[in-house]
């Protein structure tokens, strides 16, 4: 009920529809009262043997046409405008899911996984479909039948409804017990199937090192053992639910051989009418109905709460990164990146950087050398704000970053990456992907910068040619070229070039450098790169060791120096 409620309120957009469906709902549920009614005025008739049988029958019949129209017209109006309010709603909670995805930190994505993610937008989000579309109207039909022919039941015969009323609160509490074992289960499933679209998403992206490698016949059997236990968690639920269901019928027989027993002494005895008992048991199975349709509900409820819980888990997570709300906008910098006694750390106890500082120049190009996991990469994911220290401050121009909007932080960076990304659409698509406003001139340059265009030229439609998703029809040094084009083309005053020309031949790599050491010039450029002789014109190398700075300067003073840059370049160049 939380969760359902929780689903109406997010659905206040859509009250007009969901108000003119429950007028539909009312109208249908009302309309069929009437059968049971007529075949007991049918039978008044026959028995009392009246002169007028032929006309009342007619007159019957029409009023029975006529709630059958209304009955039709009333279901069809609430099936669409329930569904309407339904549909939309979920595409509005799968936007915020979304959105709300855009607004976590790296953190949050790497102990996720990507296929578990994808299932909450496009499976879980989608059980507010059945709350709004099926489990509410339901509900709502079954409050009013339950009422509506209670109410007849007792202008029939009170006697006889009163019996009928002796099995109700064994049946609710069959329900409710039913409710609470079957919540828990639907849980498991829910999860049990994010497991599983997980593991087919992550192998489906390592199908390559799958087959490399020759697990596939391991990771079938992963597969198979999350899908036997998405089985199991099912089987578990349903199982439950088709064992109690018999037992609620049981009951509501039950009922229905007491009506029958009590009605035919009052039959006999002349306090009832043979119209009145048929017309009855009529309406006794529509009373009993609503009962037995709740556990259905609960079933289906339970299903579409738990999977909902998935998705509201999510839109309640607390961000990582979290803006200030009297953040302000970064204007166009100078380009100055300070590092003032930061430290972080991935995992509690294991910090990555301690204390640490360290200024860049406006306009300068540093480049950070190591060896794997000092850090490197971790600072320009400072810079970024993916992450934030766990003490110290990083300022741009003198300004914290957790005092500008991310946003406008972000546009004044251009980052290079040595695992290239790019989206399934052209050649053309990727490069202006790095502004909003380019122009096909400015892809053009940005391309030709980046040495990809005449590769791009030689392509069967140029820059309109498709590359398939992740730039599967391009080679690894393609792809890394139009990722240095896309950020040429953002033209920001920082620059980040991680392992930015890493999948390249080295005539190639020769030529871009070139390139990139020109557009260096007027912007600060952070370059983390474990070729060093690709760094032999920074400004200022810096050396990182453990978790700080260990060295600093020009390629020369740092081979004069005979430290820890200097036997790594040595080894490079042995």
């Amino acid at each position: 009920m939380k969760i359902a409620w929780r689903v109406l309120l997010g659905a206040r957009k859509y009250w007009l529809q969901l108000g003119i469906g429950f007028v539909g709902v009312v109208m249908a549920t009302i309309a069929g009262f009437y059968l049971p009614w007529a075949i007991r005025s049918l039978t008044q008739l026959a028995t009392e043997g009246s002169s007028q049988f032929a006309a009342e029958a007619l007159k019957i019949g029409l009023l029975l046409l006529g709630a059958t129209c209304v009955q039709a017209m009333g279901t069809s109006l609430a099936g669409y405008m329930n569904h309407y309010a339904a549909l939309h709603y979920v595409a509005d909670l799968r936007t915020r899911l979304y959105s709300k995805y855009q607004q976590m930190s790296l953190r949050y994505f790497h102990r996720s996984r990507t296929g578990d993610l994808t299932g909450r937008v496009v499976n879980d989000a989608m059980e507010a479909e059945i709350f709004i579309a099926h489990a509410i109207p339901d509900f709502i039909v079954n409050g009013l039948t339950f009422i509506g022919v209670g109410i007849l039941l007792l202008t029939i015969n009170v006697k006889l409804a009163l019996i009928s009323l002796i099995t109700i609160p064994l049946l609710l509490a069959i329900t409710i017990w039913q409710s609470k074992r079957l919540s828990p289960l639907w849980g498991e499933n829910s999860k049990a199937r994010g497991e599983i679209a997980g593991k087919v998403q992550e192998n489906l992206s390592g199908m390559k090192e799958i087959q490399i490698f020759n697990r596939q016949e391991e990771e079938r059997g992963n597969v198979s053992r999350l899908a036997t236990k998405h089985t199991n968690t099912y089987l578990r639920a349903s199982l439950f639910y088709e064992t109690s269901v018999p037992l609620l019928a049981f009951v509501t027989a039950l009922g229905t051989v007491l009506v029958v027993i009590l009605g035919g002494r009052l039959l006999a005895a002349g306090e009832l009418s043979i119209a009145d008992i048929i017309g009855f048991i009529a309406y006794l199975g529509m009373f009993y109905q609503p009962v037995k349709s709740f556990s259905g509900l609960v079933e289906m409820g339970g299903r579409a709460a738990a999977g909902l819980k998935r998705v509201y888990d999510v839109l309640e997570e607390e961000e990582d990164i979290q803006e200030k709300r009297n953040a302000v906008r970064l204007p166009r910098v100078q380009g100055q990146i300070s590092f003032q006694d930061v430290t972080f750390a991935y995992q509690d106890g294991a910090p990555v950087l301690e204390r640490l500082n360290l200024t860049i120049d406006p306009g300068k190009t540093v480049a950070l050398v190591g060896t794997t996991g000092v850090g490197k990469s971790t600072l320009a994911s400072l810079v970024n704000r993916f992450y934030d220290p766990q003490a110290g401050s990083i300022r741009v121009d003198g300004i914290d970053l957790r005092d500008v909007t991310i946003s406008s932080l972000r546009d004044n960076i251009s980052m290079v990456l040595q695992d290239t990304f790019l989206f399934d659409g052209s050649v053309y698509d990727n490069i202006a992907y790095g502004w909003k406003d380019a122009t096909r001139k400015d892809v053009i340059a940005a391309a030709n910068a980046a040495k990809a265009h005449d590769f791009i030229a030689q392509m069967e439609q140029g820059y309109d040619t498709l590359i398939g998703e992740r730039g599967v029809r391009l080679s690894g040094g393609q792809k890394q070229r139009l990722s240095i084009a896309r950020a040429i083309l953002r033209n920001a005053p920082i620059l980040i070039l991680d392992e930015a020309t890493s999948a390249l031949d080295t005539k190639t790599e020769q030529e871009i450098q070139q390139e990139l050491d020109d557009i260096s010039k007027d912007r600060t450029t952070l370059v983390i790169a474990h070729r060093l002789s690709t760094i032999r014109h920074a400004d200022q190398i810096v050396v990182l060791d453990g978790t700080e700075v260990a060295e600093m300067g020009t390629h020369e003073e740092l081979l004069r120096s005979g430290g820890i840059y200097s036997r790594l370049y040595e080894s490079q160049a042995s």
